[in-house]
């Protein structure tokens, strides 16, 4: 019973002890609030807020299309013999640049140089005869004028003559057929191109039927890019060219940060397609350091026009909301207005202002989002950013 008393002494205690200490505690915590409050009376409490301004620049802004394509060799041939026969040489390397005209392989020539020889002999023995026949020709005319022959047999001397005739230029035909055909045993690039793999190897009997063919040949120098632009935009591209201008275009690579190549603008296709509703056209580039490479992707970009003289200011200085389209202002007393804008196009991280702003007027990049109408603002300068180490 005595401990069960005791315990009780002890809670009752404690809860003593602690009411006194929530006592004392509240007795020493100071009214802060009311001492700021006292501090500035009936002035806003205007905190300045540390913001990156940029001066708004006056130039020309390019207006750009933007379009995804795939590179196109101008010309692209399989290089396939025209006889049959043993190819007894390979004279390219795979990968090599070749000039039209430039020997590629060699077909052994010894049949068709037989055949060549047939021909030339046949044409001899036949030119005899009509020789032959010419002459008993001339001999019958001069009977019959003299009436010791028959008429009967000067028409068909006639005849014969014309027959040898036909004969010898049927001969000249085929000596002509087989050169022909010995040329073709020396297979020549059609064109100026780039070789690909070599696909038949030296020895191998090849025939004209082949579908593989010796190698692929593909003109990279011009090169050409078919890529598509939405119809929405075909307007402006027949414009330019029915003023006869050539618009200039960019190829960039897949990511489309490096620049491949500078070209210009050659065909717009003649129809629509529905099911996507683009419309495709061609550019052509001199590729002269062969960045451009056969069924390659790139971005295309093509100048349609140029904006002369506007306000330009980079992109992350727009911002959008109640007011619609506008830009923080710093102004000479180092506070900030909104300014509502009406803008252009946008290239590059920069956007044109066609109204609400004049170049040299500063606008805020970075920083916004605490800033408000008549907001006091520090400019400070954005630190560049370090290299990976």
């Amino acid at each position: 019973m005595k401990s069960r008393n005791l315990k009780l002494l002890l809670i009752g205690l404690a809860v003593i002890l602690s009411i006194m200490a929530a006592a004392y505690l509240v007795k020493l915590r100071p009214d802060q609030p009311e001492q700021q409050a006292d501090e500035k009376p009936g002035k806003p409490d205007f905190s300045t807020v540390a913001v990156v301004a940029e001066a708004a620049t006056r130039g020309d802004f390019p207006i750009y299309l933007n379009g995804l394509g795939t590179v196109t060799a101008l010309n692209t041939a399989t290089i396939r013999s025209r006889v049959d026969g043993e190819l007894i040489r390979v004279a390219f390397e795979e990968g090599q640049m070749v000039r039209e005209g430039d020997l590629l392989a060699e077909i052994d020539p010894r049949p068709f140089q037989a055949q060549l020889m047939q021909a030339e002999g046949q044409l001899l023995r036949d030119e005899a005869l009509l020789k032959n026949a010419q002459i008993d020709l001339e001999r019958y005319q001069t009977l019959l004028e003299q009436d010791s022959i028959a008429a009967q047999q000067t028409a068909t001397q006639e005849a014969l003559v014309r027959q040898y005739r036909g004969t010898v230029e049927t001969d000249r035909g085929l000596i002509a057929d087989a050169k022909l055909q010995l040329a073709y045993t020396r297979i020549k690039a059609p064109f100026t191109g780039r070789l690909g793999l070599r696909l038949v190897d030296k020895g191998n009997i090849i025939q004209a039927s082949d579908v593989d063919g010796l190698v692929v040949l593909t003109q990279i120098q011009p090169i050409t890019v078919v890529f598509t632009l939405p119809e929405n935009d075909l307007p402006a591209v027949m414009k330019r060219l029915r003023a006869g201008e050539k618009l200039p275009i960019e190829a960039y690579e897949r990511s489309g940060n490096t620049r491949l190549a500078q070209g210009r603008l050659v065909a717009v296709d003649n129809q629509i397609d529905t099911t996507t509703g683009t419309i495709r056209l061609k550019a052509q580039f001199d590729n002269e350091d062969h960045a451009l490479f056969p069924n390659q992707f790139v971005n295309v970009r093509m100048t349609v026009d140029t904006l002369r003289a506007v306000t330009i200011i980079p992109g992350s200085a727009i911002q959008r909301g109640t007011p619609g389209t506008f830009a923080y202002v710093v102004k000479e007393d180092e506070t900030v207005s909104v300014r509502p804008l009406t803008l252009g196009p946008a290239e590059g991280g920069q956007v044109a202002v066609l109204e609400g702003l004049e170049p040299g007027e500063r606008v805020v990049i970075d920083g916004t989002d605490k800033l408000r109408e008549g907001a006091k603002v520090e400019l400070v300068t954005r630190e560049p950013a370090r290299p990976a180490s």
